[in-house]
């Protein structure tokens, strides 16, 4: 039987305002989202079930250091990198979270692992990683995670004393959204 469907994906939270936006990071961003929609195309192409295109996309967006999501994500206010991720089964609502994960490198694995190899839906850390590891979920040293531009937004934040959402600027700046649509192929089987 065949099947239609649809992929939706986003960058995350924050705005990215035109005068920020060069033309070269406009192209990197294009670039890694239209990779992340043809990594979960291609599985829901080949048949596979709708759980592991949403892992295999958010794994793309999670080792990108362009998104505020694993290799990418924002230090905290001491200078580490805490990750949270979910995945939601919708066919019987199972679900499995973690928070807080400082080391992993896809956090999204370790909330489906959560999901299906557990009797819980959320694990904090440092129980979380250790439940990666005993699963040998891949984990990176602290380094992995850093990015200039990441570090360069914790030195102003504490510089300003204040809290930044990702890519915000002064609260005076105008702000616009820029979005992208990127049309792929929709039919295929999915399970």
């Amino acid at each position: 039987m065949e099947s239609t469907f649809a992929l939706a994906i986003h960058g995350g939270a924050g705005t990215i305002s035109r005068d920020q936006m060069t033309p070269e990071k406009e192209q990197a961003y294009h670039a890694a989202l239209r990779q992340v929609l043809e990594v979960g195309h291609e599985v829901l192409r080949q048949g596979g079930a709708a759980l592991d295109a949403v892992e295999a996309a958010v794994r793309v967006l999670e080792d990108s250091p362009l998104f505020n999501a694993g290799r990418g994500a924002v230090f905290t206010h001491d200078g580490r990198h805490e990750m949270d991720a979910a995945i939601m089964d919708g066919r019987d609502r199972s679900a499995g979270a973690v928070a807080g994960v400082r080391n992993l490198q896809n956090p999204i694995s370790a909330a489906r692992m959560i999901m299906e190899k557990s009797d819980h839906v959320l694990l904090a850390w440092p129980g979380a990683e250790e439940f990666a590891r005993e699963h040998n979920l891949p984990t990176q040293p602290d380094e992995y995670f850093f990015t200039q531009h990441r570090h360069d937004q914790l030195q102003e934040a504490l510089e300003s004393g204040g809290i930044h959402l990702d890519h915000s600027e002064s609260k005076k700046a105008p702000r616009r959204k820029w979005e992208l649509w990127v049309p792929l192929p929709v039919t295929g089987m999915a399970t």
